[in-house]
Parts: C-alpha cells; structure tokens; sequence
C-alpha cells in the first residue's frame, strides 16, 4: 500500500469516502466559505463573523454561520481536520436528520448566546469570532462526560484527575500555545457540550417519530447517498452506550493541539 512517512494513503482515502453525509456537506460548506474569501468584492469574514455589536434581527443569521467561516487557509485546515473525526462519529452516532437540526440549532445558537452575554454585557468587549474550533471543543466535551460514566479518573503519577476536565487542559493548552485564540468562545462551546453530554439539552432535538416520518414521506435513506437514518444509528440517541463496559473513542492530541478560532 502507498504510504508517505507512515501514513497511510488507501486508508485515508477509504475514511473520506465512508464519510456520512451531513459530515461531507460540512466540510465542502466550510471549503466553499474559504474559497469565497479569496476575493474582495465581498468580505465573507466580515458578513459571517460573530460580532456582538453587529447582531441585529436582520443579522442573526450570524448565530449559526461563524463557525464555518475562518481567516485563512490554515484556520480552515486545522479545524476541518480536528472536526470531521468527531462529527463523523456523531452523525453515525444520532442520524443525519438529527445533527443537521442540532448543528444548525442549539447546538451553535446556545455557545453563540453564551458568548454575546459575556463578551458583550459582562467583559464590554466586541471581540469577532469565527472557525469551527467551538464544535470542536464542544464534540470533545460531549465525548468526555461520556467517557466520565465508564471511566472517571485517568490516573497521571499519583493524581487522579477526572476524565471530564480534559477538554478544560485542552482549552488551556491552545491557549497558551496559539496565539490569537478565543479562550471565551472555547469555554462556551465546552459548557454546551458539557450541558449535551448530561442530557440536559436533550429535550431540543427533533423527536424520533418526527424524523421517520420525514425519512419516510421523502425517502431519503433511498434518495441520498451517505445518509444516516434514525434506525441506522449505532448507540443509540443523547449518548447512551450498548454496555457499561463501551469504551468512547478519542481525537489525536497532535489535531486537537491545531485547533484554533482566531479573531479579526
């Protein structure tokens, strides 16, 4: 098989094409977005930015299009990289239908929310962000409450240091590491993710007859390629495990440390 320093090219290229297909429509969105943001007669950063003084009725749509804006090629590539593994699992994880209404809903409009009430009325700041690194942090802090249940302590020399504070360290590291990063807009996507992860926002996503009955008037398992039905999903929905003895699986650290949102 082909390799490049150990890396395997047949099953890299296997992975990209096993991916489901709200995954695939992320990735080409954001794709799409950076291309458009080579030219300068429209300033896309600018028109998709979350900036809290710019937030209007006429400009909400900014709650749920900057994540998949970002400032430049290496922004875009790092975060596609960290995102599409975890997001890939959700979707086979609670179905296509579900991660489209979740990820174009609460589950951007809530760290949005949580970022404009404390960048704006607490910290009087009017910092933009933008960049799917807030998915990312929040796909790792469902991940880690679910790893929490089956396994709560990682043990590091004498100290045993609870699994769902990982995320935490991991915020912190890119912190210090990348420069230009939103520590705010991170801890805001951890806490939803942290607030998914205990079944508290669970009461937000599309009931399951609503979703069948959909898949079923428009035929979509047949129609779409890659699509992932309600009835196809592996664990079943909101996290639960098959059994207490799962074990969840974890992003690379080497991606997780590349992950960046970067201001204007």
């Amino acid at each position: 098989m082909p390799t490049i320093r150990g890396f395997n090219t047949l099953r890299a290229r296997s992975y990209v094409f096993r991916l489901p297909l709200f995954t695939r429509a992320i990735i080409a969105i954001m794709i799409a977005f950076w291309i458009a943001g080579l030219q300068t007669v429209w300033d896309v950063r600018q028109w998709g930015a979350l900036i809290p003084d710019e937030l209007s009725i006429p400009t909400m749509y900014r709650v749920n299009s900057f994540p998949l804006i970002h400032l430049n090629f290496f922004h875009a590539l790092f975060n596609i990289l960290s995102l599409t593994p975890l997001l890939e699992r959700f979707e086979t994880e609670f179905g296509t239908l579900t991660s489209l209404a979740l990820f174009f809903g609460p589950l951007t409009t809530i760290p949005a929310v949580f970022y404009i009430i404390i960048e704006k009325f607490i910290l009087r700041g009017n910092t933009a962000v933008m960049g799917a690194s807030i998915w990312v942090f929040l796909l790792l802090a469902v991940e880690a409450m679910r790893t929490y249940k089956t396994n709560p302590y990682l043990v590091i020399g004498t100290h045993h240091v609870p699994t769902w504070t990982t995320p935490l360290v991991l915020v912190c590291v890119v912190e210090a590491l990348i420069p230009n990063t939103s520590f705010l807009g991170h801890l805001c996507g951890v806490g939803t993710g942290y607030l998914f992860g205990l079944g508290y926002l669970k009461f937000l996503s599309p009931p399951e007859w609503a979703l069948r009955w959909i898949e079923g008037r428009l035929n979509l398992l047949g129609r779409l390629p890659h699509y992932v039905s309600v009835d196809q999903k592996t664990y079943g929905r909101f996290g639960v495990l098959p059994t207490s003895n799962s074990t969840s699986s974890t992003t690379p650290l080497g991606l997780i440390g590349s992950t960046q949102r970067l201001g204007p």
